[in-house]
């Protein structure tokens, strides 16, 4: 079964670090390019970073720049966020959502260029102020 599967969310104070991870399952990830979005509340949805299949293009939104860091393993079918020196404004709820592409050095943080079937339920990410 077709399935996408975030992890690692939880409660972290000013400065510290978590680790997501995007696990795919019923399917090859490595065809896909992927995105990690994350929305707070009241909030509209916001894309934080992505990773073309191949691994070449890494992008991330201004705010998270210097701070995340994506990565991908195909063998293990996943997408990792490496969240450092994190802050209040990072709390949310973390998406990841998978796009099959021509062009394997491309990928968006878009939403709209996901389907409504290509997301994962989230995991949820608190930073106290």
């Amino acid at each position: 079964q077709y399935q996408l599967k975030e992890s690692g969310g939880g409660l972290v104070q000013p400065g510290g670090s978590l680790r997501l991870s995007c696990a795919a399952s019923g399917f090859q990830l490595d065809d896909y390019f992927v995105g990690w979005f994350r929305q707070a509340p009241g909030e509209e949805r916001e894309g934080v970073s992505c990773i073309s299949s191949n691994g070449a293009l890494r992008s991330y939104a201004d705010s998270v720049k210097g701070r995340f860091t994506i990565s991908r393993d195909n063998a293990k079918n996943t997408v990792d966020l490496h969240m450092n020196n994190m802050k209040p404004d990072d709390a949310g709820v973390y998406y990841c959502a998978v796009h099959y592409w021509t062009n394997r050095g491309a990928c968006s943080m878009n939403s709209g260029v996901y389907g409504k079937n290509d997301w994962g339920k989230g995991t949820l990410v608190t930073v106290p102020s």
